[in-house]
């Protein structure tokens, strides 16, 4: 995937993906956001030939590291006509491949931390032994699957009832530092939802992901987090919601009964219009303003240090 080079001198990091300029809004401020909190770690862009030489010289001008990876796309895939994005979201299985980190946490580049969260990189996950399959490969947060927008392609089974968030309503405060034990839960509520992952590289695990995808890519609904879901069922660490808290789940009626404002450390804004999308607020659904309203606050803080530091006005 990489020429084994590493972008920084820390083996352990945080990733993101970047393909076109239309997530680098997202990506300067997620770089921000963990600047902020006082992150140990770096975060690295991994990005594809597809990204401009403009977003390039974004990222040089803010120092931002960035590694080239290589595009990943299995020879057959699924059409997806009704979300052509999962076309690229099959790279963002490539922090499997980076073998030259010992650990690296995936965020996708439309994420805002609020809070640090630097003790994923101390998640325990077993070593890679040659010819033996580790019990928890990675960790990552449960997908929400209600289905909130009623969107008509989406399995037919993704329903509040089937949910693993809604199994946590009776508990609230144990969603707050617990995702569950997906070996405790039904097979009908385990599905993974691949905006973070806490991954530890490994040369054997990228060849058991590639296997998966080349015997499977036709029937994977949702790339890569079919991928993560079925190729490692029963042998990942689910984490609490507040690491990757998907912005739907704040909505009246989807998981408001364990939504904490205070707790949530990494919001996700999942769907469209993004925060940088939003005309100030005026274009997104009312549950959503709040939240569209801490990233507007810390972009506004992002370019007015960008401005202080010298940092030329090129429209990002």
């Amino acid at each position: 995937m990489s020429d084994g080079t590493r972008a920084v001198p820390s083996d352990k990091v945080w990733t993101t993906l970047i393909t076109n300029l239309s997530y680098l809004p997202g990506l300067l401020t997620l770089h921000y956001s963990l600047l902020r909190v006082r992150s140990a770690y770096p975060l690295v862009a991994l990005y594809t030939d597809s990204f401009p030489a403009s977003g390039l010289a974004a990222l040089r001008a803010r120092r931002i590291p960035h590694q080239r990876i290589r595009a990943i796309l299995p020879a057959t895939s699924k059409p997806y006509p009704d979300d052509p994005r999962f076309l690229e979201c099959w790279t963002k299985l490539a922090p499997f491949s980076l073998t030259q980190y010992s650990r690296v946490v995936q965020l996708d580049s439309d994420m805002l931390v609020l809070r640090n969260m630097d003790e994923l990189f101390s998640v325990p996950l077993m070593d890679r032994e040659p010819g033996k399959t580790s019990k928890k490969v990675f960790a990552a947060g449960h997908a929400c699957v209600c289905n909130p927008l009623g969107k008509p392609h989406y399995p037919a089974d993704w329903t509040p009832a089937n949910c693993a968030f809604t199994s946590q309503h009776s508990d609230p405060e144990l969603a707050q530092t617990s995702g569950g034990d997906p070996e405790e839960l039904s097979p009908r509520l385990v599905y993974c939802n691949g905006g973070l992952q806490v991954v530890r590289p490994s040369g054997e695990t990228w060849r058991e992901i590639q296997d998966y995808m080349s015997e499977r890519a036709g029937e994977l609904d949702f790339a890569d987090q079919s991928v993560l879901s079925g190729c490692f069922r029963g042998r990942w660490v689910a984490l609490p919601y507040v690491y990757n808290a998907l912005k739907t789940m704040r909505w009246e009626g989807v998981h408001g009964a364990i939504w904490r404002d205070e707790e949530v450390r990494n919001v996700h804004f999942i769907l469209t219009p993004k925060p940088w999308e939003d005309d100030g607020g005026n274009l997104a659904r009312e549950e959503d303003k709040e939240p569209h309203r801490w990233w507007r606050e810390i972009d506004a803080e992002r370019r007015k240090i960008e401005k202080e530091e010298g940092v030329v006005d090129d429209g990002w």
